[in-house]
């Protein structure tokens, strides 16, 4: 999985700091936290420390001592769904929301502070699906990639990829590079060269109760190995493992429902990791 920062990381070093645009934390909002702690937990060797609160109870999940997502609380009067949702980097919260606005998206959570952590703002692309934006202070974002139990790649399953690609690109200053004909309905959004995040359409075949969506993969050391686990932990198995050219990957969904992707080493050579 081609690394989507760009930084030098000798042995997962915390990187000095993420070029706007670029993907630099995942977030999930949760009904229970204390089971969901313990899925991932026991799923990706994460510990848990409280974080800033300025959406309510909120921790960020360390692996080896270093931030690598995060976790809050749905408020219970609302009922909103369950999911990861990718933040991008900004150098100023407040213009990129207005560039989001211009955009044709709409911006549904601040632009807020979260202590003196940073600045974010929670977004909708033109298709609905949701996306944050943050803005660093004291805390940069995830500060290791590319060992078992770290973001991996973020991917955006919609109805109209070639339209909400240059949404995004036009936000935060992306090349679009369009698949071969074979896959026309994939673009991969790249930002000084190097891959970031990619759009897949499906068209109609895109579940009504789901609507566009992120999907977060996550890099495991064996990909069957961790849909085992997420079974025995009480989650599910949503696309069974395949092998593509980044890695052998399988879409699976925790105990509460939100959807990501584990991804390892291939089997074989194939086609790109995507969730289905």
């Amino acid at each position: 999985m081609t690394d989507a920062r760009g930084n030098s990381r000798p042995n997962g070093g915390v990187p000095a700091r993420h070029t706007p645009g670029t993907p630099c934390w995942v977030s999930l909002m949760v009904h229970g936290p204390a089971a969901t702690e313990e899925f991932y937990g026991a799923l990706f060797g994460w510990e848990f420390r409280p974080g800033p609160r300025q959406l309510g109870p909120y921790v960020r999940a360390l692996l080896d001592g270093r931030e690598v997502a995060g976790m809050g609380v749905l408020p219970p009067d609302r009922d909103l769904p369950v999911a990861w949702t990718p933040y991008f980097a900004s150098d100023d919260v407040d213009l990129t929301a207005d560039a989001v606005r211009s955009c044709g998206g709409t911006i549904g959570v601040g632009p807020l502070d979260a202590a003196d952590a940073g600045r974010l703002a929670v977004g909708l692309d033109p298709s609905g699906a949701v996306f944050g934006i943050w803005q660093p202070e004291a805390s940069p974002g995830t500060a290791v990639t590319g060992v078992p139990g770290t973001p991996a790649w973020n991917e955006l399953t919609t109805f109209e990829p070639a339209r909400v690609a240059k949404f995004y690109a036009t936000v935060f200053g992306y090349d679009e590079e369009p698949a071969p004909s074979a896959d026309a309905g994939h673009v991969t959004l790249r930002l000084d060269g190097r891959p970031v995040a990619g759009v897949h359409g499906v068209g109609g075949a895109l579940p009504r109760e789901r609507g566009p969506h992120w999907t977060t993969y996550f890099t495991v050391s064996d990909t069957d190995d961790a849909v085992d686990r997420v079974l025995r932990l009480g989650g599910r198995l949503l696309t069974p493992a395949h092998d593509t050219a980044h890695g052998r990957a399988a879409l699976v969904a925790d105990p509460e429902g939100a959807r990501f992707a584990v991804v390892g080493s291939p089997r074989r050579h194939a086609g790109s990791p995507r969730s289905t």
